[in-house]
């Protein structure tokens, strides 16, 4: 629920700007090129994705001396 105090300010809605208005000239729209930027993922924790990476294949070089049997189907 919207609380009373900003119920005004949301039924107004998203504010609409003309083209070449006072607004628009100073605060120009972001190139898609730039925007696209913004969103990139970026790597929060360094060295986890390396350190993953190093775990998955010590793991792999570890079980792949490890006879595999096909396990038994069920009747």
């Amino acid at each position: 629920m919207i609380n009373d105090r900003y119920k005004k300010v949301y039924e107004r809605g998203k504010p609409r700007h003309e083209p070449y208005d006072d607004f628009s000239i100073k605060h120009p729209s972001m190139d898609l090129s730039r925007r696209a930027k913004i969103f990139n993922p970026f790597d929060a924790l360094k060295g986890f994705n390396e350190e993953i990476a190093g775990t998955e294949l010590a793991f792999e070089a570890n079980c792949s001396d490890v006879e595999r049997v096909p396990a038994e189907e069920y009747p």
